[in-house]
């Protein structure tokens, strides 16, 4: 993933997920070389993998994101998937 493709991204609420069990939901601020910074995040650790980060990432989107942190820098290398909040379809 490079700078370019991250670009649609700026400024948009987002959901980060990454290969650990953490994952993050804020509005994209910056884009630099090797990481990417959100303001205003959720930096949440869900245990119990791919089903548990789907039903937090639910509730986010439909109760509004619960900010633990001003801001956070992520590594891009260990993104494995970001999308618009608004863009998550509730079922």
């Amino acid at each position: 993933m490079d700078k370019e493709e991250l670009e649609e991204y700026r400024n948009k609420p987002v959901v980060v997920d990454t290969g650990t069990p953490f994952i993050y939901i804020g509005t994209l601020s910056q884009i630099g070389n090797s990481f990417i910074t959100l303001e205003d995040v959720d930096v949440r650790h869900v245990d119990g993998g791919g089903v548990a980060k789907e039903k937090y990432v639910l509730s986010a989107k439909k109760f509004g994101i619960k900010k633990n942190r001003t801001s956070t820098k992520i590594r891009i290398n260990i993104m494995t998937s970001i999308s618009n909040l608004e863009d998550i379809i509730e079922y």
